[in-house]
């Protein structure tokens, strides 16, 4: 893991933050190597290393699908609008980065309600006019459908990304089936759905790893992070055509690692990098 940085000061909390409470968006950030985070991020951080000393594999994992899945869908679908749903702290590899490499002309509306991610945001794309940023729950999918910022920027009658990367775990109960159901009905034909989650894999040793993560974070400050199984997590995707994840699959859900890599692996998986998986389906 790479050495963890010092964390915000009082003087960089934007307004309406509460630096006293945790925040999933500011622990990933640092688990990728960033600084956006402050003392109550670190204790969460290093008590889930402490439980589980690979677990940055997560987060790598997580991002790394979530760059190919893009490049996959800005250069072979057609695709040029994209809503990044609980998008999280700016970093390397941005959405609307990779998204406008290939078409610079390609609109994407981030949405987020974490005062510290709509500060960094908004800075950074202040001079992007096809990338926007909105204040919205994700959890409350009207909120984000019927958004004018999303409707000004979104045409709902063509078809759209809907990324939905490393989210749906942080909402607890039986609900998060009905969520995803309300924001796929809303997508026209030829959508597409990108989804990644904390995954339980039903194999002994590695739920061992899931369920110590997971009471860190839902008996914690945070609440939430629950990990799902593969039926669960696909449920999610119900009505979606669900896209192979690499050369030896069969269409559904794999581990975040495996789905289309870059090249060969050369060294084994970690147990932490087989937790997260992704799904990508288009809307038939």
């Amino acid at each position: 893991m790479p050495d963890v940085p010092s964390t915000l000061s009082p003087s960089q909390t934007p307004v309406g933050v509460d630096p006293g409470r945790p925040s999933i968006a500011r622990i990933y950030d640092g688990f990728l190597g960033g600084s956006n985070f402050y003392e109550v991020d670190r204790v969460v951080m290093d008590k889930i290393r402490e439980a589980v000393p690979e677990a940055v594999d997560i987060a790598r994992g997580n991002r790394g699908f979530h760059n190919r899945a893009l490049r996959m869908l800005a250069s072979q679908t057609g695709i040029r609008q994209y809503v990044d749903c609980g998008s999280g702290l700016p970093t390397a590899e941005n959405t609307h980065q990779i998204v406008q490499r290939i078409d610079k002309d390609t609109t994407v509306v981030y949405v987020d309600n974490d005062p510290v991610v709509l500060a960094h945001g908004r800075a950074l794309l202040v001079e992007n006019d096809f990338t926007h940023m909105v204040d919205a729950d994700i959890f409350q999918p009207r909120q984000v459908l019927e958004h004018e910022e999303v409707l000004r920027h979104i045409d709902f009658s063509e078809p759209v990304a809907l990324l939905q990367v490393g989210t749906m775990h942080h909402f607890e109960g039986d609900g998060v089936t009905g969520i995803m159901r309300e924001y796929i009905d809303a997508l026209p034909s030829g959508s597409y759905v990108v989804l990644s989650h904390f995954f339980d894999p039903e194999v002994p040793e590695l739920t061992a790893i899931a369920k110590r993560i997971e009471q860190i974070l839902v008996q914690g400050p945070l609440g939430a992070g629950r990990f799902r199984t593969r039926a669960e997590i696909e449920a999610l995707m119900d009505g979606l055509e669900v896209i192979q994840p690499n050369a030896m699959s069969e269409p559904g859900l794999a581990v975040c690692d495996e789905w289309w890599p870059d090249g060969p692996r050369l060294t084994p998986l970690s147990g932490s990098a087989k937790c997260v998986a992704g799904i990508v389906g288009r809307k038939p």
